[in-house]
């Protein structure tokens, strides 16, 4: 049996794995572990006990080739990463072509009207979520429900981004000659902002608000993207080096320490940071301090009193 759906997302080609969990775009691993365990209980032929062979063998296609592979896809941290970076392009080809997107849904058109879209839209997901998976029949049409659920989110929080960086873009031009009082209030004005400054200083909030919130794959789609149009921004590189330390990625966290070390001979968090990575890996600490001569003398011994991960980065006796 095959499944085909041509509604929200997946017109575009593309399976939209959120919305056969019916969870939120934004959603962590816990919430979305926690989530598949709900629908793999529901739908697994065990659990269907008074239902007949048709609905069991239904529950169980639904399961393996819809629900599993979504779990997968997204319980696994890189594809996850991989995957969100995708629907976060989608959203911006999606304000590009708004005028041919076709809602068809009553609850997608009040959504794409909504004032407080990130209220409105995880209300609706939860909404939907209690029932997703009640008639296996009708299962299909939630999906795409979600989907088109999911595509008017990503759309319109695409879309306040990009207003919001038109917004400080460009500066307003005065025709004609000024006079001598507004001439000089002109010359005296701090310039506008640069476009691609204010959507990476954008990228960089949205990730650090992600980081207090410990979803750090989220953190780091935002940083790759402000990387691309900032590749030699200090900062960013010092951040998603913290996003990939606190994943236990230290060979990662280390390259863009190293970077931003490159960049910023002064970033704390990577001075902070990048020797106790070195002492982890065993490494001696590469210095990049313009104001100081390399030394590449006898290592340190590590004083953690713990030779582990996180006794050689988070424990020992604090000075």
């Amino acid at each position: 049996m095959s499944f085909k759906i041509d509604r929200g997302l997946f017109r575009y080609d593309f399976i939209d794995h959120h919305a056969v969990l019916c969870v939120p775009v934004d959603a962590d691993v816990k919430d979305i572990r926690k989530r598949y365990l709900q629908i793999a209980r529901r739908l697994h032929p065990d659990s269907i006990i008074t239902g007949s062979s048709e609905q069991k063998q239904l529950g169980n296609e639904l399961l393996s080739k819809l629900v599993n592979p979504a779990y997968e896809k997204l319980a696994n941290e890189r594809t996850r990463t991989e995957y969100i970076l995708i629907l976060s392009q989608m959203g911006k080809r999606l304000v590009q072509e708004s005028t041919s997107v076709t809602l068809n849904t009553e609850l997608g058109r009040q959504l794409a009207a909504a004032a407080n879209i990130d209220h409105s839209y995880k209300s609706a997901i939860a909404k939907l979520a209690q029932t997703q998976y009640d008639s296996l029949e009708q299962a299909l049409q939630i999906i795409a429900q979600i989907s088109e659920l999911n595509l008017v989110y990503l759309m319109r929080s695409a879309a306040k981004t990009s207003a919001a960086s038109s917004a400080t873009a460009q500066p307003k031009v005065n025709s004609g000659t000024p006079k001598p009082d507004t001439a000089k209030q002109a010359s005296s004005a701090p310039p506008a902002p640069a476009k691609e400054d204010s959507v990476v200083e954008q990228y960089v909030r949205r990730a650090q608000s992600l980081i207090d919130k410990n979803q750090f794959a989220q953190a780091k789609v935002e940083l790759q993207e402000a990387l691309k149009l900032e590749p030699k921004n200090s900062h960013c590189h010092s951040l998603i080096g913290m996003v990939y330390l606190k994943q236990n990625q230290l060979k990662m966290a280390k390259i863009h320490f190293e970077n931003a070390l490159k960049l910023d001979p002064n970033d704390q968090i990577a001075l902070q940071w990048k020797p106790k990575i070195d002492k982890v890996l065993g490494q001696q600490p590469t210095d990049h301090k313009v104001t100081s001569s390399p030394n590449n003398g006898d290592k340190q011994p590590d004083k953690s009193g713990n030779g582990g991960l996180f006794g050689g980065l988070f424990g020992g006796k604090k000075k």
